[in-house]
């Protein structure tokens, strides 16, 4: 039997954060204790890249033969640490410190004292750091369990966790499991899988220029950018990120998590509502990345009647989703690209005049690309959804789009069961509808229909489906294997085959009546 070790060390992540919850269970709200637990994890992830920095450092001094009493001076010069992307995190804010009073009653405020010399010393977190660990109400001899379990879990880059969007991961997780239970507006603002965001990415290739997402979340969109830019050979530093958050603690999350990924992000002084406080009203992005809250209902409000977004149509006041993918447009650079998750709802609906929007934007050329992805790709909600890209290049650039034609893709039968509610992609299934979309861009490629999984339709034949721009009616199904044997050979192969099963039957009938009569004897 696996000793009690063991097991805690093969314990995955998320195991473990789920116990550090269960610490607070009844003590706080789920909406409350899950931003208790994630902001000890973020300190506990830079005190842990700080140390690793430190001991690389002291390795170096030593290498260098710097003298002892001089070693100690390098060791605590903030420079040797923000030179490396690592965040000065001063003596009494390390995890050492703090855990080392995780047994006293003055741990929330120890802890809230933490953050507070963190801020001050690191520009991009100021105002973003969680606090009120002190506050009444928070179970003290909870809290410093709690500080105990997350001490066990490893952030360095040589551990599998601190490869990943760690916070990103974390909080995917944390609304998977909380949702049924919190507030509607916290439950709705959930983080968008890997998979997905890295299919956007992979059919946008934002390679250079300003990235936009209005719908920020935890910033994952960001993260996958700057690591595909970095995949390819670029740097970060070649592209612009811009950003937007309405929920004010996943903004802060958002705000950490880029700043922990070293990603130079506007996400504005403040988290604010899209639709009716725009923090970049003159914005006009090479892309925009977005998973927009599915459906939302409750976003109008009476300024935004002669909003000048609303160039296709005023969507409706019940449904929000048109209106996302307006404000998209709106803030796209003339030849920028834009590539956002919707419920399936939008591909057909005629609510509202969003059948009207919906024809306006085919019309102008402007809808690129729609995508049909898996069920069951989401942590918390089960809604069919689909991949929108919009262009506003396709009668430029570099060279000749493709234009007076929409590509449908559908991908539902891609993709596996990670667990057994959770589906992925895999890179090999994103490379295939990404190759496709891209060999179909540009007029004049490679690009051939494949039946059952790609379509490009023209606005003609779009038009006679009345401006449904669901890919299964496009795509057809997919293509039999060719049957090229000869009928009197078949038959007489199957005949074969099954006279076989017959004698096989027959041989298993006398060894069950031999076995019955050993039985009776």
């Amino acid at each position: 039997m696996a000793s009690k070790t063991t097991r805690t060390q093969t314990k995955t992540l998320e195991q473990t954060l789920w116990e550090a919850a269960d610490k607070l269970r009844g003590n706080q709200e789920p909406s409350e204790y899950k931003h208790i637990v994630l902001g000890l994890v973020f300190l506990k992830y830079i005190s842990d890249r700080f140390e690793e920095r430190r001991k690389a450092l002291e390795s170096e001094l030593e290498t260098d033969g710097i003298k002892p009493e001089r070693r100690a001076e390098f060791l605590e010069s903030r420079d040797e640490y923000t030179s490396q992307n690592v965040f000065w995190v001063p003596e009494d804010a390390r995890w050492s410190s703090v855990q080392a009073k995780a047994k006293l009653l003055s741990i929330g405020e120890d802890i809230d004292r933490a953050m507070d010399l963190i801020e001050k010393e690191n520009a991009s977190l100021r105002g973003v750091l969680p606090r009120n660990y002190g506050r009444d109400g928070l179970d003290k001899r909870r809290l410093g369990e709690l500080v105990d379990l997350i001490g066990g879990i490893g952030f360095t880059t040589t551990d599998d966790h601190g490869a990943d969007d760690v916070l990103g991961r974390v909080y995917e997780y944390f609304l998977g499991q909380f949702a049924g239970k919190e507030s509607g507006k916290d439950a709705g603002a959930f983080y968008t899988p890997r998979s997905v965001v890295k299919t956007l990415v992979e059919m946008l290739e934002p390679f250079h220029g300003r990235v936009y997402d209005p719908a920020a979340g935890s910033g994952g969109m960001f993260v996958q950018s700057a690591d595909f830019v970095k995949a390819h050979g670029g740097s970060r530093t070649d592209i612009s990120v811009y950003g937007q958050e309405f929920v004010d603690t996943t903004w802060r999350l958002a705000k950490m998590n880029l700043a922990l990924r070293g990603i130079e992000a506007d996400m504005g002084t403040h988290s604010a509502d899209s639709f009716l406080e725009d923090l970049h009203p003159d914005l006009r992005a090479d892309f925009v990345i977005a998973n927009p809250p599915f459906n939302v209902s409750d976003w109008w409000h009476p300024r935004l009647a002669n909003d000048p977004r609303w160039v296709y149509g005023t969507p409706p006041q019940g449904n929000a989703n048109f209106a996302w993918v307006q404000h998209f447009i709106y803030h796209l650079s003339p030849k920028g690209t834009a590539g956002f998750v919707l419920a399936n709802g939008s591909l057909s609906s005629k609510t509202g005049g969003e059948g009207e929007i919906r024809q306006r934007l085919v019309e102008a050329d402007l809808v690129d690309c729609i995508v049909a992805m898996p069920d069951r790709l989401f942590f918390n909600t089960a809604i069919p959804v689909s991949l929108w890209f919009i262009s506003k290049d396709r009668h430029g650039g570099e060279h000749r789009r493709r234009t007076g034609e929409v590509l449908f893709i559908d991908a539902r039968g891609l993709g596996s069961m990670a667990t057994r509610r959770l589906r992925e992609l895999s890179d090999e299934d994103i490379e295939q509808i990404a190759d496709t979309y891209h060999s179909w861009r540009t007029e004049g490629g490679t690009y051939e229909d494949i039946p059952g999984f790609a379509a490009s339709a023209p606005f003609a034949e779009i038009a006679r489906r009345d401006f449904v721009l669901t890919p299964g009616r496009y795509v057809g199904s997919r293509a039999e294997a060719v049957d090229d044997e000869p009928i009197a050979e078949k038959l007489a192969r199957l005949q074969a085959q099954l006279f076989a099963e017959f004698d096989r039957g027959g041989e298993l009938e006398q060894e069950i009546r031999a076995r019955l009569t050993e039985l009776q004897s």
